[in-house]
C-alpha cells in the first residue's frame, strides 16, 4: 500500500468527484480511498476506466458502512461496490465503523480475501479494545485501521497496539479538517519555513516519518501537486519533537465512548 494517496471523502458532486479522482491519477497518486458511505464510489470508478493508468498500478480502497454489517448484507454490498467501481477486485476493503454487525462483516470480508476479490482486509476507527478483540476472534488480522491521526491527535497508545499486532496505521482528516487552524499553525509554519515548505506539507511529512499512511483530500489540483510533493525533504530529531508536543490525545471530531456518538452511529444501521 502506498504510504500517501488521495481520499474523496465529502465530494459529494459526481462529476466533480470524478474530475478529482481524474486529476489526482494524473498528478501521481495511485491510492484512491473511498466508502459506501462517501456516495461516490460510482464517479471514482468512471475515473478509473478513463484515467488510463494500469489497474495493476492503482491501490484502490472501499469501505462498508454500517447499515450494511452482517454476513449476508456485507456480502451484497461488496459486491455492489464493486460493480459501482467497475472492478474485478478491490486492493483494500475496510470496515468503516465497530458498530452493528461488524464481526459477520468481517467473516463476508475473510470469504471474499480468501476468493482473491479482495487482495487486503481491514477496519477504520477501531479503538484497542475492539481492535484486539477483533484480532484474538478472526484467523485474518487486519491489514490496516484508518483512524483519526494528525498533529493534535497523534494515536500514541493505538499506535503500539497496532504495532504489536502488525496492524498498519493509516491517517483521515491528516489536516484535521482545518481545525486548530492546523494551515496557519505557528508551529507547523517555523518549521515549514526551514524547508520552504506549507504547514500541510509538514503535517504530512511528520506522519510519514512516523509511519502512518496518509490520504489527503483537497479538490483543487494545485493543492493535490501540494500535498505529494513531501519526499524531497526530512524533518529532523528536533523537527519531529516540535511538532510531537502538539499533541493534545484527544479527538477533534467524535469519540465512540460518548454515549450520543454511539447512539447516533448505531442509528444509522437501519
Amino acid at each position: 500500500m502506498h504510504i500517501l494517496g488521495y481520499g474523496v471523502f465529502q465530494i459529494n458532486d459526481q462529476k466533480e468527484c470524478e474530475r478529482c479522482v481524474l486529476d489526482a491519477i494524473e498528478v501521481g497518486y495511485r491510492l484512491i480511498d473511498t466508502a459506501q458511505a462517501y456516495g461516490n464510489e460510482e464517479a471514482v470508478g468512471k475515473a478509473i476506466k478513463k484515467c488510463g493508468v494500469p489497474r495493476e498500478e492503482l491501490f484502490i480502497t472501499t469501505k462498508v458502512w454500517i447499515s450494511n454489517a452482517g454476513y449476508e448484507k456485507g456480502k451484497k454490498s461488496i459486491e455492489d461496490s464493486l460493480d459501482r467501481l467497475q472492478l474485478e477486485y478491490l486492493d483494500l476493503l475496510l470496515i468503516l465503523q465497530p458498530f452493528n454487525d461488524y464481526y459477520g462483516t468481517y467473516r463476508a470480508m475473510m470469504e471474499f480475501y480468501n476468493q482473491g476479490k479482495l487482495k487486503a482486509i481491514g477496519v477504520s476507527n477501531f479503538y484497542p479494545d475492539r481492535l484486539i478483540d477483533l484480532i484474538k476472534i478472526n484467523e485474518i488480522v487486519p491489514a490496516v485501521n484508518q483512524v483519526e491521526t494528525h498533529p493534535y491527535q497523534q494515536q500514541v497508545v493505538a499506535r503500539e497496539v497496532m504495532k504489536k499486532y502488525g496492524v498498519q496505521i493509516q491517517a483521515w482528516a491528516p489536516f484535521a479538517e482545518g481545525k486548530n487552524n492546523l494551515f496557519s499553525d505557528k508551529t507547523l509554519r517555523a518549521v515549514g519555513d526551514k524547508y520552504n515548505k506549507s504547514n500541510a506539507q509538514v503535517a504530512l511529512r511528520f506522519l510519514i516519518q512516523r509511519g502512518i499512511a496518509v490520504i489527503p483530500k483537497t479538490v483543487r489540483k494545485e493543492r493535490m501537486m501540494e500535498n505529494i510533493d513531501v519526499f524531497d525533504f526530512e524533518l529532523t530529531e528536533d523537527d519531529m519533537d516540535v511538532v510531537t508536543a502538539l499533541d493534545s490525545g484527544e479527538s477533534l471530531f467524535f469519540s465512540h465512548y460518548d454515549p450520543a456518538t454511539a447512539e447516533y452511529l448505531t442509528s444509522l444501521a437501519r
